[in-house]
Order: structure tokens, then C-alpha cells, then sequence
């Protein structure tokens, strides 16, 4: 039995790096250049009018509208999701792999993604439906069967068994017991035991049920305070680096903007640098793979493209604003180049350290609002698949077995979980991305009205 849980857990592990190599990032991000384009810019030239969505008074609170938040709340709670450690350990590990250049692709990236959010927050309001309860919901499954038709259901299916396992958390609850024992617990000389892992997963499980437990409203006041607070700490900690070390800025700029276009290695290197930023920013801000639309789903909104342009705002500030800030300090240090293996949060805790007194012990802190506020959103993705599958009534079940898997990952290696869980990822990007570009005339005619 062993050898054959080996033998799977590496078939699991090939298929990952294929499937979720090339593939998948050909899928978000060349479907996303065609909705780009499509779309006439939407994501640079509107982006004034999204600000201005965002302060429109209906954003903020709107209660004649069908759905259980506001437009704001929806969108502080899909940053939840997105800004974790991928911003983090996911820059530090592109930025070893690729260098100062990948920055920029990253960038380039966030433009083409806040396009696909666009599309995916309209969407989601033009098409939402009713679950057995009777209560309305939104989500990619919606959006299929009432945007695309009954026949299309099977896709709506698929890609709601894909989120059952893509939005588990294990990667998070992992690395947050990993960083735990990185930081206190081996400095101290205390032993990395299963039972210590399990205790730490047992406390984190109680402050995620605590809040996964009391609903889409819980989630979404606990995410319109934390994810503020969060970005604002984060950008102070990353400030008091660049005013400490103001003379290095500019060297840092030019390095990404030289790295972006460098052809000194020839056009494979530089095409090598370009895809490795523009990969590793699609699977942070999620563009393309539907969890967005599941939480504008719930949106009170009842204007389409207004919820888009506020959607279009989260790639913005995940792979684009908060990356950079990750990638700032790490630059600084320089000590991205001089890791063995893949130590993306490693990196990134140096890099704090060598620059301020006690910076990792704040980084760690960021480190646990980050990691927390993905848990609590992914736990109401999850939620809605298993509503549309199995009806609201054996809905809350699922958040149980959600907390289950949290102390799982925080004891056992997580080589072939995480393969399955990006296998499922790739899924729900496929079934979304379908969806998305063959409803995308609908999308432009909604915005020719609105623009009009």
C-alpha cells in the first residue's frame, strides 16, 4: 500500500509541473490578452472610472439589490483570498528563479488580469441563480448555467468538484506552521514534532472556524477591517526599509527595468525571464479561475459593469502593489541569488532581518494576518461548490471537513496534496476561462451601454 501512495503521490507531482506549467499560464494569460484586447484596454483605459465606482455610494452599502454584501466588501474579501503567501514566498521564489526582470512582467501581468476580473465581476451579476434554499447566489457554476444554458451544466459540475479541492488551504495552514517553527520554536531549541505541528493546527483551526462558522457576513466584516489594516502595516514595514536605505532605490528600479529587457543571454533567457514573472503574478491575484465571481456573486450590486470595474481592482493590488513591496526589500538585501532549492518565505524572512532590527519577528506578523485572511475567504469558495452540488442544506458540512484538512496540512509533507490541489486549480481555470470568452460578447455589449 505505501509503495503504491508513493507511487501516486509522484504521478500526482509530474502532472502538476505539466499541466500547471505552460499550459495553464498559455490558458489565463493568452485568454486573457484576448479579453484584453477585446475589451478595448479596460483595464487602462477605464481604470479612473473604477476608482470612482469604488467611492460610488451604492459600492458601499446597497440594500434594494439582491445578494448578502456590498461591491466593497466583495472585493476586500476576494483580496483576502488572493493576497497570501504567494505574495510573498511566491515573489522571493520568482525573483531566485528569474531575477530583478521578472518584476516587470509581473506588472504587465496584473493589466492582463484585472481585464479577466473585469469580465468575471460583470459576469457574475448578469448571471446569477438560486440555490435550494432560494436564496440567490453567483459564482462561475451561475454564471455557466444561466449565462451559457441548462445544457452546459456538466461544465458547471466540473468546475464545481474542481473547487471542492482547489480551494483547500493546505499550502496556507502549512507554511504557517513552517514559519512558526522557522522563527520561534527552533531558535528556542524546541523539537519539530508531529504533536507540536498538531497543536499549532488545532489553534489555528480555532480561529478560522470562528470565523468561517458564522457565514458569508462574518467573513466579509472580518475582511472589509482586516485586509486594510494588513496592506497599510505591510506598506509602513516595507517604507521604513526604503527610507533606511533611500540611496539603493533607484538601483533597485533600474535592475527590473534592465532585468525586464535584458538580451545580454539571448532572446530564451529574456523570454525565460518574461514568462516567469507573468506566470508566477496570474497564479497570485487568481484571474481567470473563478473564485472572484463566486464573491461578487454575493454582491447587493445589481450594475453589471460596475461591479467589473471594482472586481478589476484587486489584481491591481495584489500582483501589483503588493508584490512590488515584497520585491523592494529582497532587491535591497540582495540575498535572493545565494538559496539552494525553492525557500521563498526563507528569503523573504532573511531579507526583513538583514534590513531592520527584529524584521523577520514583523514580517511573521504580516505573515500571519496574510495567511489567515486566504483561509477564512477560501473556506466560503469551497462553501458555495458544495452548495451548488449537494443543495444548502448539506452545504455547512463542508466547512467541517474544510477544518479537518487544516490540521492535516499542518502535520503531514505536502508534496502531492498541493500537486492535486494545482491540478484542480487548472480545472476551474479551464472551465472558467471557456466560460468567460464565450460570453465575452455579452460583456461588451453591457459596457457599450454603460460607457455610453
Amino acid at each position: 500500500m505505501e509503495e503504491f501512495l508513493n507511487s501516486l503521490g509522484q504521478w500526482l507531482i509530474n502532472a502538476s509541473d505539466i499541466v500547471c506549467g505552460y499550459p495553464e499560464f498559455l490558458l489565463l494569460i493568452g485568454g486573457g490578452l484576448f479579453l484584453f484586447i477585446y475589451s478595448g484596454a479596460v483595464s487602462i483605459t477605464k481604470f479612473p472610472r473604477a476608482l470612482k465606482a469604488l467611492r460610488n455610494k451604492q459600492a458601499q452599502d446597497s440594500g434594494k439589490e439582491t445578494g448578502q454584501i456590498s461591491s466593497i466588501q466583495a472585493l476586500l474579501s476576494a483580496i483576502a483570498a488572493t493576497v497570501g503567501m504567494g505574495n510573498i514566498a511566491g515573489v522571493a521564489i520568482a525573483l531566485s528563479i528569474g531575477g530583478p526582470g521578472v518584476i516587470f512582467w509581473m506588472w504587465v501581468s496584473a493589466l492582463v488580469g484585472m481585464t479577466t476580473k473585469f469580465f468575471e465581476g460583470t459576469l457574475s451579476i448578469m448571471y446569477k441563480g438560486k440555490d435550494t434554499a432560494g436564496e440567490v447566489q453567483g459564482g462561475p457554476m451561475y454564471i455557466i448555467t444561466e449565462g451559457l444554458g441548462k445544457k452546459w451544466k456538466p461544465l458547471a459540475v466540473t468546475f464545481a468538484i474542481f473547487g471542492l479541492f482547489g480551494t483547500l488551504c493546505f499550502t496556507q495552514a502549512n507554511q504557517l506552521v513552517e514559519s512558526v517553527t522557522t522563527v520561534f520554536t527552533t531558535p528556542m531549541g524546541i523539537e519539530n514534532t508531529a504533536w507540536l505541528r498538531f497543536g499549532m493546527g488545532v489553534v489555528i483551526v480555532i480561529v478560522v472556524g470562528f470565523v468561517l462558522l458564522g457565514g458569508i457576513k462574518r467573513i466579509a466584516q472580518f475582511a472589509s477591517r482586516i485586509v486594510p489594516v494588513m496592506v497599510v502595516l505591510y506598506f509602513f514595514l516595507v517604507a521604513v526599509v526604503m527610507v533606511t536605505n533611500y540611496d539603493k532605490i533607484p538601483g533597485v528600479f533600474t535592475s527590473i527595468f534592465e532585468g525586464a529587457f535584458s538580451m545580454k543571454a539571448g532572446f530564451g533567457a529574456f523570454a525565460f525571464i518574461a514568462l516567469t514573472g507573468a506566470r508566477r503574478a496570474a497564479f497570485v491575484n487568481e484571474a481567470g479561475v473563478g473564485t472572484a465571481s463566486m464573491m461578487h456573486g454575493a454582491s447587493r450590486n445589481n450594475d453589471p459593469v460596475r461591479e467589473g470595474l471594482i472586481a478589476m481592482l484587486a489584481p491591481a493590488i495584489d500582483s501589483g502593489f503588493v508584490c512590488t513591496l515584497t520585491a523592494i526589500p529582497i532587491l535591497i538585501a540582495g540575498n535572493y541569488a545565494n538559496v539552494e532549492g525553492v525557500k521563498g518565505l526563507y528569503i523573504a524572512l532573511n531579507s526583513f532581518g538583514d534590513l531592520l532590527p527584529y524584521g523577520q519577528y514583523l514580517l511573521m506578523a504580516i505573515v500571519f494576518f496574510f495567511a489567515f485572511s486566504t483561509m477564512f475567504s477560501y473556506s466560503y469558495y469551497g462553501l458555495k461548490c458544495t452548495n451548488f452540488l449537494w443543495g444548502a442544506k448539506h452545504a455547512f458540512k463542508y466547512n467541517y471537513f474544510y477544518l479537518a484538512t487544516i490540521l492535516i496540512a499542518a502535520v503531514i509533507p505536502l508534496d502531492a496534496l498541493v500537486a492535486f490541489m494545482d491540478l484542480a486549480f487548472a480545472g476551474m481555470a479551464l472551465c472558467t476561462m471557456i466560460t468567460l470568452i464565450a460570453l465575452s460578447p455579452r460583456v461588451k455589449a453591457q459596457m457599450k451601454a454603460y460607457f455610453k
